[in-house]
């Protein structure tokens, strides 16, 4: 059990390290107007593929985590971070949700059913993602920050979201599918899959 835990806190760490490189130096940034950015990045993908390996919470937290200190350290999206981290754990939590709770990806044997479970989970996480992402991002613009350019700028969020919603899609089922038999032969996966057993 203590194994299990020192586990799933190395690997959440591992996966909030990932997700902050990836956001951080992958990444194409788009100046906007009002002196705002946007962004096309995979760190969306690593948070997903956190949550697939570790479980909602774990997945969520690392890409929260991970793409929060991304913002923290750039000025362009400093005060972004809460509306980051908030996005970021619910992608991770819808994700685990339907991939852990509802299609028991850990324990199922069938391939067919992994795969589209994890498609299922993968595509609700991203789709909250799509949805809310600009929409809370206006609200929190012109409301939090006062900032009239949150009407200029909603459109340019919608497309960076789709974007990274499809790329991050195809990016996240494919390293899950890779990595499940890796995990599987190597003996982490067991441990892994227990622990979203003990959960549900």
């Amino acid at each position: 059990m203590k194994n299990e835990k020192l586990l799933k806190l190395v690997l959440t760490g591992l996966f909030a390290a990932l997700s902050y490189v990836v956001f951080t130096f992958l990444q194409i940034k788009i100046t906007l107007p009002g002196g705002n950015a946007t962004s096309i990045h995979l760190g969306n993908a690593v948070c997903v593929l956190g949550a697939l390996l570790l479980g909602g919470l774990g997945g969520g937290l690392a890409g929260a985590i991970g793409m929060t200190i991304g913002d923290l350290f750039d000025p362009v999206y400093i005060l972004s971070a809460p509306k980051t981290f908030l996005l970021k754990l619910c992608i991770g939590l819808i994700t685990g949700l339907i991939a852990h709770r509802i299609g028991h990806i850990s324990t199922e044997t069938d391939n067919r059913k992994v795969f589209k479970w994890t498609v299922l989970a993968t595509v609700g996480g991203l789709l909250f993602n799509v949805i809310f992402d600009p929409l809370v991002g206006y609200y929190y613009k012109l409301l939090i920050l006062g900032k009239p350019a949150a009407e200029l700028t909603i459109a340019w969020n919608i497309a960076s979201a789709s974007i990274n919603a499809v790329t991050s899609t195809i990016v996240s089922i494919a390293a899950y599918m890779a990595v499940r038999p890796a995990l599987k032969r190597s003996g982490l996966f067991p441990a892994i899959g227990k622990r979203k057993e003990a959960a549900a």
